[in-house]
């Protein structure tokens, strides 16, 4: 059973890690996403949740107006052409819907199937923004205290530079 938005809250306390969150709209998209922009501090991401041919997952990370060659991307991270996760493989796998996804999400991946890819200019911010396992929240935090929850979730996140891809 996935894991809730309250059992997120109680994980980053117990990790000692200071956060805020802020409730709003449900939001399904980036360019929903950007009617806060101005009430919510720092940097704003997006989370595409990939799987390849070979059926590795991904979840990258970036900021949020960041261009990702999609028919090149894969070449970026070494992995085999690139799709986007069906949404019943999102559920099973990191416990959330389209719309909802983070790397907070993470909490739910208990068997290491997702590899971790951080877009090193978002990691660059003073302030990320990410949902908390829902669409109607934002939780601000620091870059440093990201790269320890998902640590404690017990993976080993990529940070490269996400945009771009078309000069692999």
């Amino acid at each position: 059973m996935a894991l809730t938005r309250e059992n997120l809250m109680q994980r980053l306390d117990e990790l000692g890690i200071e956060s805020v969150t802020r409730d709003h709209a449900p939001l399904f998209t980036v360019e929903d996403s950007k009617s806060l922009r101005g009430e919510i501090p720092g940097t704003h991401s997006k989370n595409l949740f990939l799987k390849d041919k070979k059926g590795v997952l991904f979840l990258v990370v970036a900021e949020e107006d960041a261009t990702i060659n999609m028919k090149r991307f894969h070449q970026k991270i070494g992995s085999a052409r690139l799709s986007f996760g069906k949404p019943d493989l999102l559920q099973e796998v990191l416990g959330t819907t389209p719309g909802s996804v983070s790397p907070f999400t993470l909490i739910n991946d208990t068997h290491n199937r997702v590899i971790v890819i951080l877009d090193a200019n978002l990691m660059e911010s003073d302030i990320i923004n990410f949902h908390p396992l829902t669409n109607e929240a934002t939780t601000s935090l620091t870059p440093q205290d990201l790269l320890t929850f998902i640590t404690s979730c017990g993976h080993e996140p990529r940070i490269i530079q996400v945009a771009g891809a078309e000069s692999v």
